[in-house]
């Protein structure tokens, strides 16, 4: 029997992650079944007691100390140390149950300190995994930009839990792949609520589609991308076919901050930040959530506030329904850091003004704001 510590990095390092690793999981589950001595380590030291120390996280800013990587009995791996080129598990480990309790004594530990259940609700409540690896739209700026294809990966049986009362997709583009029918129909047959955490591609979908997909029992809000302007004819023209369907709230993941040309110049930061603005309208046309999401380098903008305010407006759907983001601006206070973004910006770019009037309970069917006219993006 060994003794084997695994460590979750992204939960050390980052304060309010609140998200297992499924890696972890499938690590210590592999080790469970031969026998080993599994420990969940939350913290770096003592790592040379154990015969195996693991250590993965998703975040490429995670902080790992300096020394432990080098440790001979330490292996490591995942996105946050590799991006889109992380070695995959051995396929024993792989395709072996998650270890769900792996995590039970850090959230009990969280739970006796007086945190709320909710918070670890994806640690408690939900089995979580991959139908399907995989996607074809080679985004320069993803992790998945090596595949080409959406391949099979799992089955459901093999990471479901039958005393968890909901389930966690992971799928990188699961409507893409040919047999999304055979595995969602295979979904509904558990009763379970499920949810796709990383969202599902919009353009995909058709009237067939739709009808599966929204008779299903969802957990939470479907999420779809709206992660380029370009796109915006085509997301409109789906809109148009998913309110056919359902007018359940819908949310989007609006990727933003990344400059697709390589130029990262004036002209582009600009044009960034008016076609994010674009894609919040189109999908308040449509009473959808945006959820900014922000590429790493928008630090480097001249207009890195605008970016910051636009994310906390639209990220908070509370403040999102009630309030337009000049609305917004003005609840901070005009000395506020975020009033100032805005009104510099203006003041640079004055047709700013009609996105920044736009309301969410106040579009109406021909996408018209309070603004009175249409806002073009520059």
């Amino acid at each position: 029997m060994e003794r084997v510590a695994v460590i979750d990095a992204d939960l050390i390092g980052r304060r309010k992650h609140r998200f297992p690793n499924l890696a972890c999981m499938k690590l210590s589950g592999y080790h469970k079944g031969r026998g080993d001595d599994v420990a969940l380590k939350t913290d770096y030291e003592g790592l040379d007691g154990f015969d195996r120390v693991y250590v993965s996280k998703v975040f490429t800013d995670t902080e790992v100390p300096e020394g432990v990587l080098g440790m001979g009995n330490v292996s490591y791996g995942g996105t946050g140390f590799f991006y889109d080129r992380a070695p995959s598990l051995p396929e024993e480990v792989e395709h072996c149950m998650p270890d769900y309790h792996l995590y039970d004594g850090w959230v009990q530990g969280r739970l006796d300190a007086g945190a709320k259940r909710s918070d670890f609700q994806f640690y408690l409540d939900y089995s979580i995994g991959f139908l399907t690896r995989g996607c074809f739209r080679k985004c320069a700026f993803c992790v998945n930009r090596n595949y080409d294809r959406v391949c099979m990966h799992s089955p459901l049986e093999e990471f479901l839990d039958p005393e968890r009362r909901k389930v966690c997709l992971l799928d990188d583009n699961f409507l893409g792949h040919p047999r999304w029918k055979e595995m969602l129909d295979a979904l509904k047959r558990t009763g379970k609520p499920f949810q796709f955490r990383q969202g599902l591609d919009e353009r995909l979908l058709d009237d067939g589609k739709c009808r599966e997909l929204f008779s299903s029992r969802y957990d939470g809000n479907y999420t779809f991308a709206f992660d380029d302007v370009g796109d915006a004819g085509l997301i409109e023209r789906k809109l148009i076919l998913v309110r056919k369907h359902t007018d359940v709230r819908l949310r989007f993941y609006c990727f933003c901050g990344f400059d697709r040309a390589d130029a990262w110049d004036g002209d582009f930061w600009a044009d960034d930040v008016f076609g994010l603005l674009k894609r919040v309208e189109i999908l308040m046309k449509y009473k959808c959530l945006p959820y900014v999401m922000r590429y790493g380098r928008y630090r480097e903008s001249p207009f890195r506030g605008m970016y910051v305010t636009i994310a906390r407006w639209a990220n908070q759907p509370g403040l999102f329904y009630k309030k337009s983001l000049r609305e917004f601006g003005e609840m901070n206070g005009r000395q506020s850091a975020c009033f100032k973004y805005l009104e510099d910006f203006e003041r640079r770019f004055p047709e700013a003004a009609y996105f920044y009037d736009l309301k969410f309970g106040e579009m109406g069917a021909d996408g018209m704001g309070t603004g009175g006219k249409s806002g073009e993006v520059v």
